[in-house]
C-alpha cells in the first residue's frame, strides 16, 4: 500500500449467530494485515458482536439488511461516506418489505436471477454523486463497473449462495480518486 492509498475492508452478510456461529478469524487476520483504515458492513450481522469485533479494528461504517430487524435496528437502511475523495453508497440490497416478499415468491416459483439485486442496488442511488456501490443480500461476490460505477458484492462469510463456493470478503483500493474492488477468498 502507498502512503496515497487507502484501503478499506468490505464484509457483509455475516450473519452471527443464525446462519454461522462466529466470523472466520481469517476475516480479522486478512483486513489486519491489509491496514484497513475503514470497515464498510453492507448488512446482515445479526448481532452487536459481530460489530464490536470489526470495530476493534478499523472504525465500522454499516447499514442494516433484512434480519437486522431486531438487534442491529438503528443502523440505516444506505448510507454514503467518503474516503480519498471517493463517495460510495453502502446498502443492503432487500428493498422494501413489499420486494422482500415479491423476491422470495418469484424465487420459489420460478427463480430469481442476481441481477435483480444489482439494479436494486443502483437504483437506491439513482440521482447521487457515488462512484462506488457497494450492497449484500445476494451472498454472491460481484466486482464489476457499470456506467462507470464500481458495483461490489464482498459476498459472504457465512453462507454462499450455491454449494461448494468460497466464503468471501473484500478490498477496496481508493487511489487518486480512483476505486479498485478486490474479493478475498477465505482459507482454511
Amino acid at each position: 500500500m502507498t502512503p496515497s492509498e487507502i484501503t478499506l475492508g468490505v464484509i457483509a452478510d455475516t450473519h452471527v449467530p443464525d446462519r454461522s456461529r462466529a466470523v472466520p478469524p481469517a476475516v480479522f487476520e486478512i483486513f489486519r494485515q491489509a491496514e484497513v483504515q475503514a470497515i464498510l458492513h453492507a448488512g446482515d450481522f445479526t448481532s452487536q458482536v459481530v460489530f464490536e469485533q470489526l470495530s476493534a479494528i478499523a472504525p465500522v461504517h454499516a447499514v442494516r439488511g433484512n434480519r437486522d430487524i431486531w438487534v442491529m435496528r438503528h443502523l440505516p437502511r444506505k448510507r454514503i461516506v467518503t474516503f480519498g475523495g471517493v463517495s460510495i453508497g453502502l446498502v443492503h440490497g432487500h428493498g422494501s418489505l413489499w420486494d422482500y416478499l415479491n423476491d422470495k415468491w418469484r424465487y420459489y416459483t420460478r427463480g430469481i436471477g442476481v441481477s435483480v439485486f444489482e439494479q436494486r442496488a443502483l437504483d437506491a442511488f439513482a440521482g447521487e454523486n457515488v462512484q462506488v456501490v457497494i450492497f449484500g443480500h445476494v451472498h454472491v461476490p460481484i466486482n464489476r463497473r457499470v456506467d462507470g460505477r464500481l458495483l461490489f458484492n464482498p459476498g459472504t462469510t457465512s453462507t454462499p449462495l450455491y454449494p461448494g463456493e468460497p466464503h468471501t470478503i473484500g478490498l477496496l483500493h481508493l487511489r487518486n480518486g480512483e476505486a479498485r474492488g478486490e474479493i478475498v477468498e477465505l482459507r482454511g
